[in-house]
């Protein structure tokens, strides 16, 4: 009877604590290492996102890789010669009633996208008078030839002298090196 006291304390309810406390500690590590394998799940998911596509990323630039040589090459070159020699050998493969330069002239001071951008760039404004299936081609021709320039304005008016032709006026921001 003298050591019930001892015997309760030492035989039950310490070893019911202990048993309790590893328990405890078992759930909350199981917890803890639950979330930390669905934060790492996350993370790796996200991983494989980006690691696919950068690859198809990686795909398209391969695709275009034998073709940067001659977009630097372009870049380099003077922005107002290569207009002027390719929209001649634009010209020289339209009927040029349907396909007349009229105006070439390159603004000074940035304005446009060019403004706003720390890019070394130039202007360029062109006007033709032509058909507009002609000009679509003589257009879609010169930036093909020169992916540098960027359309930053459009207009088209009738021609006053020919019902079937139009009056032009483009600008050209040319990105330069």
């Amino acid at each position: 009877m003298f050591y019930r006291q001892s015997i309760v304390l030492f035989g039950f309810v310490l070893p019911f604590v202990v048993c309790a406390a590893i328990v405890g500690g078992g759930i909350a590590f199981k917890a803890k290492a639950a979330t930390s394998f669905q934060q790492k799940e996350a993370l790796y998911k996200t991983s494989e996102t980006n690691r696919i596509g950068a690859l198809g990323i990686e795909a398209q630039v391969s695709k275009k890789r034998p073709h940067v040589e001659r977009w630097i090459s372009q870049i380099e070159k003077e922005t107002a010669n290569s207009i002027t020699s390719h929209l001649k050998e634009i010209g020289d493969l339209l009927p040029a009633k349907e396909f007349q330069q009229t105006a070439f002239e390159r603004p000074t001071g940035a304005t446009g996208f060019a403004s706003v951008s720390a890019q070394n760039s130039s202007q360029v404004k062109l006007a033709f008078r032509g058909t507009f299936r002609s000009m679509q081609k003589a257009f879609i021709e010169l930036e093909t030839r020169m992916p540098q320039l960027q359309l930053q304005d459009l207009k088209i008016d009738p021609s006053s002298s020919s019902t079937s032709t139009l009056n032009f006026q483009v600008t050209y921001t040319a990105w330069e090196k």
